[in-house]
């Protein structure tokens, strides 16, 4: 059946999130990141006037969909909107004002930043480097992110001593692998953003539980070129959760029937086998493991699985729509898993070229991952060489990225 979606936003511009983690590498909120549709390198804050508030308001709601109780949602905010009344459209027990590196602590910023704090807001000082000139605001910031990117664990702790005057939690960003989040935890550092969480910490001995062997089996059958849709009625059927939650599915507001489904095979029969294969494939994934780290990998893992089937029908791709689909699906597998790529994958009947692009990164069909990668890091400048490296319009990737991801919070809730 036909796909409708509920917003049409994305038209405007792309929202992007990225996770911030605890120690114990739980979710604690997400870093917001708002780019215009015809400009990605472009931020939409651009002045503080009536329609730059709408679009903070429009965009703040669009990515906070599907986002858990409790979880915080951080918000940047250059110099010309902190100061004025666009920040008060988003609400205070869950927003974070993030302020970002370049606003000097002028007497105007200062008095804005405190009347924020008066309001309830909660304050981030992003991108600190450890440099002179920024101690207002230090003083005033309920949250300063370290930038830890390319930095000695010396010079990271010359920066956390230098901050202990401040009652500020520590927050490192930029953190790219393990090793380096190991070493925050260790300074002191309470939360923590960046790519670490998307590359497999490998531990020797390590085994995977039975569970997660079984739900790795049913991935391997889903993957097959050809399933058979009364195999995927019996693996819906003789699981509840699965049965409740594909009822749950196809009466949401995302297919926005008049009438509502109780028969598990009136649903499969309205989604399809392909939907409903890539629908399984999804719901299974995201039980392989109940670690936030885990959800976040799935959720993006879903995200950019979409993305790539979208891609295949709007430009030239190296293989089909389901091809790319799983291409997609599969590619942060082995950190879902902590376990090597090449391991993960043996036995799923993948086409032998989708396998080597999961596992040799120097693999030409590789660039496509490297294009999701960027997406995923709001790299802008980066992403814009890789869509050109792979012949994509910039505008289409934005376009794409954002029905991808309203695609992914449906099927994930």
């Amino acid at each position: 059946m036909e796909e409708t979606y509920p917003e049409q936003l994305y038209d405007k511009f792309f929202v992007a999130r990225q996770p911030v983690f605890t120690a114990q590498m739980r979710v604690w909120g997400y870093e917001l990141l708002f780019r215009h549709g015809e400009g990605i390198e472009e931020a939409v804050f651009s002045d503080g006037d009536q329609a730059t508030t709408q679009l903070i308001a429009d965009g703040y709601n669009l990515a906070v969909r599907g986002l858990r109780q409790g979880a915080k949602a951080l918000v940047n905010f250059p110099r010309s909107v902190l100061v004025g009344e666009a920040p008060y459209v988003l609400p205070a027990d869950q927003c974070v004002v993030e302020i970002l590196e370049t606003v000097t602590p002028e007497p105007e910023v200062i008095s804005a930043c405190l009347e924020l704090k008066k309001r309830g807001y909660a304050l981030a000082l992003d991108d600190f480097e450890g440099g002179l000139g920024l101690e207002p605001l230090c003083e005033i910031a309920d949250i300063i992110k370290v930038d830890v990117l390319g930095k000695t664990p010396v010079q990271v702790r010359a920066i956390v001593e230098g901050l202990q005057k401040y009652d500020a939690t520590l927050l490192a960003e930029k953190v790219e692998n393990h090793d380096i989040f190991k070493v925050c935890r260790n300074l002191g550092f309470t939360y923590f953003q960046g790519f670490f969480f998307n590359r497999p910490e490998i531990i020797p001995g390590r085994k995977l539980s039975t569970s997660q062997v079984n739900k790795i089996k049913l991935l391997r059958e889903l993957s097959a070129p050809e399933v058979d849709s009364s195999r995927l009625v019996e693996i819906i059927q003789t699981d509840l959760s699965i049965s409740y939650r594909l009822l749950k599915y196809i009466n949401s507001a995302f297919f926005g029937l008049q009438i509502k489904v109780t028969s598990i095979p009136r649903a499969v029969s309205m989604l399809g086998s392909r939907n409903l294969r890539q629908w399984l494939q999804v719901v299974i994934l995201s039980d392989v493991s109940t670690e936030d780290k885990a959800h976040e990998l799935v959720r993006i893992s879903v995200q950019r699985a979409r993305f790539l089937q979208l891609l295949s029908a709007r430009h030239p791709v190296p293989f089909d729509q389901d091809g790319m689909f799983l291409l997609g699906f599969f590619s942060l597998l082995d950190a879902i898993l902590d376990q090597s790529m090449g391991l993960v994958l043996e036995g799923i009947p993948l086409d032998p070229a989708i396998k080597r692009a999961l596992v040799d990164a120097d693999d030409p069909n590789a660039a496509w991952i490297g294009l999701l990668d960027e997406l995923d890091r709001c790299n802008w400048p980066r992403l814009t060489r890789k869509a050109e490296q792979t012949g994509v319009p910039i505008t289409l990737v934005n376009r794409l990225a954002a029905e991808a991801s309203i695609w992914a919070t449906w099927v994930m809730s």
